[in-house]
Formats: C-alpha cells, sequence, structure tokens
C-alpha cells in the first residue's frame, strides 16, 4: 500500500529555550542534572529570566526527530497542540521551514504553547526544565484516522503519559495504525518516565509495538535490572525492533534473530547532547522505511545523533542526506 508520509509523530510541540550555565548555576536553582523535570508557567518565567545567553528554537522530542527525517530527505508528519500565541507561530513556522507537515490547528484558548528551559552543562549534558502548557491538552479528537493510516509508521514519545488526555489520543491513534497495518514505533522518553509508566509501557511492548527506542538507562528501568545486557536479553526475547543508545558506546540494535552492535560515529567535539536520541530515531526510522538492513538503519541513527551533538540545538545544522551519501548509507 502507498503511504503519503513515512512517518507520522506524536508528541508534545514544544519551544526549547537554551543556555549554557555551570554546575554552580544548577545547583543555585535547585536543578536536576541531565533529565526532564516538568515544572509549571510560574518556574518557566523564573528560569527564563534567570538565564543569561539563551536561544529559542523549536523542539519537543518527536517533533525534533521529524525534522531529523526531513532532513534525510524522508517525509514526516508530526501532531502536537500549539496555543495561536508567539511561541505557537513560532513553533509552527519551524516545521514548515524544516519541511515537516503539521497536523493540527494552532488553538486560540488554553495554557500557553510549551516551552522547556534547557541549562547546558560544560560537559554537554542538558537539563530540561519543561512547561507542557498547550501540548497537554492534545485530546482524541485530535486525532485524524486519515493521517495515521497515510503513514508507514506511527512514532509516539513516551512524555505523551504526563497528560492523561494526550495519553488517550496515543491510544486511540495506535488502535488505528494497527487496524490501518501502520507500524507503531515508541521512545521511552527518559528513565523517570519510565519509571512513572512501567507497567503501561510493558503492556505496550507486549500488546501494541513494532519497534522501541531506548537510551542504557531506559532500557534498564523498564525491566529493572542493574546491567544493560540483562535489558539486552529481555529485548532479545521480545518480537519487535529495539534500538538501544549506549551515548559514547555507540547502540546495539536488535530484532528478528540479529543483533548488531554499532560504534559511536566520531565527533570533533561534543558541545550539546540535547536532541541525541531523537535524531538516532530520525536515522533509524528513515532506514527502516527505506528497507535498509538493521545494522545500516543503526549506522544512520548513529551519523544522525553525532551531527546534532557537534553543536547547540536539537535539531540538524548540516543537511543529513548529504552526510548519509557521503558516508555511503543511502
Amino acid at each position: 500500500m502507498a503511504r503519503d508520509f513515512d512517518v507520522m509523530a506524536m508528541g508534545n510541540a514544544i519551544v526549547d529555550v537554551l543556555a549554557p550555565v555551570d554546575d554552580a548555576f544548577l545547583l543555585t536553582h535547585k536543578i536536576a542534572k541531565g533529565v526532564m523535570t516538568l515544572i509549571d508557567e510560574y518556574r518557566a518565567n523564573q528560569l527564563y529570566h534567570a538565564f543569561g545567553e539563551r536561544r529559542e528554537a523549536a523542539g519537543g522530542s518527536a517533533a525534533n526527530t521529524m525534522a531529523g527525517l526531513a532532513s534525510l530527505g524522508g517525509r514526516p508528519l508530526f501532531l502536537g497542540r500549539v496555543k495561536t500565541d508567539r511561541l505557537g507561530e513560532t513553533f509552527a513556522a519551524s516545521l514548515k521551514d524544516n519541511g515537516v507537515s503539521f497536523a493540527a490547528t494552532p488553538v486560540p484558548d488554553g495554557p500557553p504553547t510549551a516551552c522547556s528551559l534547557i541549562a547546558v552543562a560544560p560537559d554537554g549534558q542538558r537539563s530540561m526544565n519543561t512547561h507542557l502548557g498547550a501540548a497537554r491538552e492534545l485530546s482524541p479528537d485530535d486525532i485524524d484516522p486519515s493521517h495515521v493510516a497515510s503513514a508507514s509508521v506511527l512514532y509516539i514519545e513516551g512524555y505523551l503519559w504526563d497528560s492523561p488526555s494526550a495519553r488517550a489520543a496515543s491510544q486511540k491513534a495506535i488502535a488505528i495504525a494497527k487496524k490501518a497495518g501502520t507500524q507503531v514505533a515508541f521512545t521511552l522518553s527518559d528513565p523517570f518516565c519510565v519509571g512513572r509508566y512501567r507497567d503501561d509501557f510493558l503492556e505496550l511492548l507486549g500488546n501494541d509495538l513494532d519497534i522501541v527506542f531506548a537510551n542504557e538507562e531506559e532500557a534498564k528501568a523498564l525491566f529493572e535490572v542493574d546491567a544493560f545486557d540483562e535489558a539486552l536479553q529481555r529485548f532479545g526475547q521480545w518480537n519487535g525492533l529495539a534500538a538501544l543508545t549506549r551515548s559514547a558506546k555507540g547502540c546495539v540494535v536488535t530484532g528478528g534473530g540479529e543483533i548488531h552492535v554499532i560504534d559511536a560515529a566520531p565527533v570533533e567535539k561534543v558541545i550539546d547532547t540535547t536532541g541525541a536520541g531523537d535524531q538516532f530515531a530520525a536515522g533509524f526510522l528513515f532506514g527502516h522505511v527505506r528497507h535498509k538492513s538493521l545494522a545500516t538503519c543503526g549506522k544512520l541513527g548513529a551519523m544522525a545523533a553525532a551531527e546534532v551533538i557537534s553543536h547547540y540545538g536539537a535539531r540538524p545544522e548540516t543537511s543529513l542526506e548529504a552526510l548519509a551519501a557521503k558516508a555511503g548509507l543511502l
């Protein structure tokens, strides 16, 4: 069956506000290093004004992945809720500029467009302080069955489980995808997210998912094990594809009885790890919908992740399609 889109992604539509900080700043403002923390609008305003040098860029995990997919020459569609405010306009315009179709209309009422205040430490670790705002209002009514059926893969971020409404929207989309023959891919988002919704995620794994993305800590948290190899064995017993990232150690891809250990792509200097997992998913999904081998899918993911950690921001600044062509991965 011909599909209009390679991937339809659902996620929190967020505008990132990035700022370089030192560890003292993190301590002073009680920011947990290297994780995503949900905050209210008051805290968001406080941190925004505490940041010195700052840069705004449309973000959100799944939207970043779709920007990467477009950079590879793919056909992405994104669904997320924004308000008709300045940040909402920034977000929608950014999708268009990145070649991503937007499956939503900004709404005039309700909470403001979501933002994430991202403190970037000297070692590249990012600490995300996220006010979900309008993103939490994504609902089952926002799901157009024709959009889901028009994509080869439905890609959902685990962060949507933080909103009952967005979770219900995700569950509706998954049900539609299964009937339409659209594969379902899911990213675990972060270890704390896994801790909050482990039982739900395990149920999804058992019943609904075809592809799972996780980093080492998320994989261990999902199965409540101490060693990565134990988590890998559990994924190896599963019928789907698991793409597991390990930062500088590269990634492990397993599925269909295959296991591939892939080195991280070389990077001259790590500037900002924001979006590394998002871009890995973009590369992997692009390879998957183009029927590449699992090993090549993993290499495409590693290449995309390497590009994004070499600069500030969570989206590619260099054409991933050109990089992939140069590396002989297309």
